[in-house]
């Protein structure tokens, strides 16, 4: 039986209790962590105020699907391009102009919303171009997160900015209803809009941190003098030349075949990724779907919103363990607490009690944070910088296109056969598809390293000094 090497990712003179801390003295990480948290925020209030706004207008359930479905299907299609544009040029320079567009598009409409001068076009038109910079940001801003930590704080600086980003998707989502219903929906696109603007100030910060270390990096005389700085900003250095010369190549096919390759090459990433395709259509149609219908019929509408905001929680203290974990198998475990899915499906299928719904969705929410945090982990230290994006962008594809099947497929199956059924049903796939890729050595395998105590050291003394 493989054994699990440990090693820390703080200095001998930090408890490990500290390590989140250590992380956050990163300036670059700082900024770009507000910045994703902006942008989730502003992503998860859109499609609320987007709803209600055209229901506003006088516009029927149909009006409504097409505008916020239009949303998705833009950011769908524009993914890899998405991909592609972040490993072209510089990440933090594409991330600004994603926010500060969706802010300019956001505010505009807002103001005409509130002036009555927005027609339901306008709103079909702000919905795409929000899809547009979702596409970019994602795999954007999850490529640059490595440049700004060293490598040995990777994990509790994935945790960590999850954490911001599962913070910003309950506060968007939420202040997205009460904005709507109390002062109307024009209001909530301007808060929406400002957000957008605040991450795009973020994202400019971040660059320009980098950017000054990048310069020190290189104008240093000696290889000590260099040991010093984070060996994420000298590749952050180096990317203005290399996205240059990238950007010069008129192949953009090419070049995203090439991002094709690397995550096609690595068996561990497409089996993952394949996992979590017949994971998210279960979860979509089981719990966004089925939920509500059981919930209609026993426990009620509101206890399910406190179903669903107890799995955020979960996320939220799952993020606080996994910052602090220091197995080097990430992945291996990542994947395997991903069967605990199938607790809420469970619970759903056997009508179980409120509290006993509430404790699978809280564990559920734990699991997935500890995936997520592996995912993110083992690509960032496994895939060359300079295609992490485009990997991402094929990530992102695969698991986007899963949603929609199982939430259009869940409500015709149930008919046929039943809630129940279909729900357990769901709970087999689940299972089978998770021993699926744990049968896969590379999986089970892969490691997440990271350097030793004394080469952390000097990295944090020098992000303490800045």
């Amino acid at each position: 039986m493989p054994h699990t090497h440990r090693v820390a990712f703080s200095s001998p003179s930090r408890p490990d209790r500290d390590v989140l801390r250590g992380v956050l003295c990163h300036r670059a990480f700082r900024a770009l962590t507000l910045g994703r948290s902006l942008t989730f925020f502003g992503n998860s209030m859109a499609p609320v105020v987007l709803a209600f706004a055209v229901l506003d207008l006088g516009g029927s359930a149909v009006d409504v699907g097409l505008v916020v479905g239009a949303r998705s299907v833009s950011s769908v299609l524009l993914l890899l391009f998405g991909g592609l544009l972040a490993d072209r040029l510089p990440r933090a320079l594409v991330l600004q102009g994603a926010a500060a567009s969706a802010a300019l598009v956001q505010t505009g409409v807002g103001l005409a919303v509130l002036t009555d001068r927005a027609p339901i076009g306008a709103l079909l038109v702000l919905s795409v171009v929000q899809g547009a910079a979702a596409a970019v940001s994602i795999p954007a801003s999850a490529a640059l997160l490595p440049r700004t930590v060293p490598p040995g704080e990777l994990r509790p600086a994935n945790a960590l900015s999850r954490m911001g980003i599962n913070t910003g998707m309950i506060a968007g989502t939420s202040l997205g209803g009460m904005l709507a219903a109390v002062a109307g929906p024009g209001w909530g696109m301007l808060l929406d809009g400002a957000a957008f603007l605040g991450a795009a100030a973020a994202y400019r910060l971040a660059g320009r941190v980098l950017a000054r270390r990048g310069a020190v990096t290189s104008s240093a005389s000696s290889a000590s003098s260099a040991e010093v700085l984070l060996p994420a900003t000298a590749a952050e250095s180096a990317e203005s030349a290399e996205s240059a010369e990238s950007a010069g190549r008129a192949r953009p096919w090419q070049d995203m075949r090439q991002g094709w390759h690397e995550f096609a090459s690595r068996t561990w990433v497409w089996v993952v990724v394949l996992q979590f395709f017949v994971v998210n259509a279960v979860s979509a149609g089981g719990i966004q779907v089925l939920g509500p219908a059981v919930a209609d019929t026993t426990f009620g509408r509101t206890a399910w919103g406190f179903v669903l905001a107890t799995q955020m929680a979960g996320a939220l203290v799952g993020g606080l363990l996994v910052a602090r974990s220091r197995s080097r198998h990430a992945l291996r475990i990542g994947v395997a607490v991903v069967a605990l899915d199938a607790l809420p499906l469970v619970a759903l299928a056997e009508s179980a009690d409120l509290a006993l719904l509430l404790m699978a969705m809280f564990v559920n929410g734990i699991a997935l944070e500890q995936f997520s945090v592996a995912w993110d982990l083992s690509l960032q230290e496994n895939v060359p910088q300079d295609t992490l994006a485009r990997v991402y962008s094929y990530d992102a594809l695969g698991s986007t296109l899963a949603l929609p099947l199982g939430e259009m497929a869940a409500g015709p199956l149930a008919e046929r056969f039943g809630v129940r059924p279909t729900l357990l049903c769901g709970v087999g796939l689940v299972l089978l598809v998770t021993a699926g890729a744990l049968g896969s050595s590379q999986v089970r395998g892969l490691t997440a390293g990271g350097p030793v105590p004394d080469e952390v050291a000097p990295e944090r003394a020098a992000c303490e000094a800045d």
